[in-house]
């Protein structure tokens, strides 16, 4: 598509000069002899660069600017000014202008300046679009994405969201189940009352039954006080147990009376305490195998899962990874000062190409590390560079074999301890390599002991 170039200005053989020199360079050119005509040509010539003398009568060139801005967005305007009015020229740059040149132009100089004014146009167009893709997208808390099974997660949710039942929602380390939970929660009868969430990988199981149920004061060493369990934190409102399949059965086993007559008894309590709590679970583990395995009770699984969701990992939905790279962009820009538009071109093939082990939250951990490196307005590979090293280091690891007979709890250990070595012991690295969030790496490693990479 041929680019459009509109030329203002009120001496005739300037305006002249550059548009037959324009459309030498290929571009598409009209021309103004004043701003006013400058602003009705452009209104239905639509130009991509808008280049205009500063001082031109009727309207001079920093209004024309300032009401470009308001009806033509993606419009790079670039200012023509004489010694004397480059002061304004540099504050009109201020106020939105791409740039200036001072007269006599530099015609090297002026070929370059559209060259990267139209590349910049393009690149605000499409941020743009995304931005208002995301718009349509079906707004459900933090949750971005139109691909179709990120769109069936968003029906699931509509469906069970108004009613009282139960929900499991399933996917791997990083893939949102918690902002799963949050919009079911926001969506539901109770979005007024708490939503409390216990990640119950991540409290040692000597401490999760008193987390969950509470406990009376005395009734173990250090119970100091009385405490309230979640439980009853979350009355009236919705519970989230995440990564319920790493309860211990004997816990889960009081966990079922909850469920089937809505009581509970703290650690060391006599009183039965009555609460009106909606529950919601999550596990990154195929509950059918938990089952088997003797980590998930039968009958526990089939009471949550009145409603199954399951989410996605993020490489079954790379449709949606530009919309979620403009939703982190728009998350960290006020957060680290920056005014970021968007990725380059190199970059989202980047993002494209890697297998995000980690899912949106490695993505959106990436971003965030890019975001606090960029100053300029473009994310480049250069800025990826810590997602980069993560991707060699799959490449560099060595690979392992098990004799027959190997325990998978067993096998876990060494695949997370290799795979630490591998990353010289840098935990986030190895976290993201593994699929699983930070916290669970440091559970598993402080589970086996371990607190140094092998030595072989």
């Amino acid at each position: 598509m041929v680019q459009r170039i509109l030329v203002a200005d009120d001496e005739e053989s300037a305006r002249s000069g550059l548009k037959a020199l324009l459309s030498r360079w290929g571009y598409e050119v009209e021309i103004a002899a004043n701003g006013q005509e400058a602003l009705e040509k452009a209104r239905t010539f639509r130009p991509d660069v808008v280049i205009a003398d500063l001082v031109m009568p009727k309207l001079d060139g920093l209004q024309l600017l300032k009401t470009l801005q308001e009806e033509l967005a993606f419009a790079a305007v670039i200012l023509l000014t004489g010694h004397g009015t480059i002061e304004t020229a540099v504050s009109a740059m201020k106020q939105g202008a791409y740039d200036y040149l001072t007269k006599p132009v530099d015609m090297s100089r002026l070929r370059i300046m559209i060259e990267k004014a139209l590349e910049k146009g393009e690149t605000l167009r499409e941020v743009t679009l995304l931005r208002r893709r995301l718009k349509d997208v079906w707004g459900l808390g933090k949750l971005v994405g139109k691909g179709k099974a990120i769109q069936e997660v968003y029906r699931l949710i509509e469906l069970a969201a108004p009613t009282p039942g139960r929900v499991l929602i399933l996917g791997e380390s990083g893939t949102g189940k918690e902002l799963v939970a949050q919009s079911v929660h926001a969506l539901s009868p109770r979005s007024k009352g708490p939503f409390v969430a216990v990640n119950c990988s991540a409290i040692p199981e000597t401490l999760l039954e008193s987390e969950i149920f509470g406990h009376e004061k005395g009734s173990f060493t250090g119970a100091l006080d009385r405490k309230i369990g979640c439980f009853e934190m979350a009355d009236q409102g919705t519970i989230l147990l995440d990564e319920v399949a790493e309860m211990s059965p004997s816990i889960q086993a009081k966990f079922l009376r909850i469920l089937e007559d809505g009581t509970l008894r703290r650690v060391g309590g006599r009183e039965e305490i009555r609460v009106d709590v909606r529950v919601l679970a999550a596990t990154n583990k195929d509950p059918m195998k938990a089952i088997q395995e003797g980590k998930l009770r039968e009958d526990l699984y089939y009471r949550l899962a009145v409603c199954t969701i399951i989410l996605p990992p993020l490489r079954d939905r790379k449709d949606d990874i530009p919309l979620l790279i403009q939703a982190f962009i728009d998350e960290f820009n006020p957060k680290y000062d920056r005014k970021i538009k968007s990725v380059n071109e190199a970059a989202l093939q980047t993002l494209l190409g890697y297998s995000w082990p980690g899912n949106v939250r490695e993505l959106r951990n990436a971003m965030e590390r890019a975001i606090m490196t960029c100053e300029a307005d473009l994310i480049t590979p250069e800025h990826l560079a810590p997602l980069l090293a993560s991707h060699k280091d799959i490449d560099r690891a060595e690979s392992l074999s098990f004799s027959l007979g190997t325990t998978i709890e067993k096998a876990e250990r060494e695949l997370i301890l290799w795979t630490l070595k591998s990353t010289n012991n840098n935990k986030t690295r190895a976290a993201e390599i593994l699929g699983i969030s930070l916290k669970t790496l440091h559970n598993k490693l402080h589970r086996y002991g371990d607190h140094e990479t092998p030595e072989r």
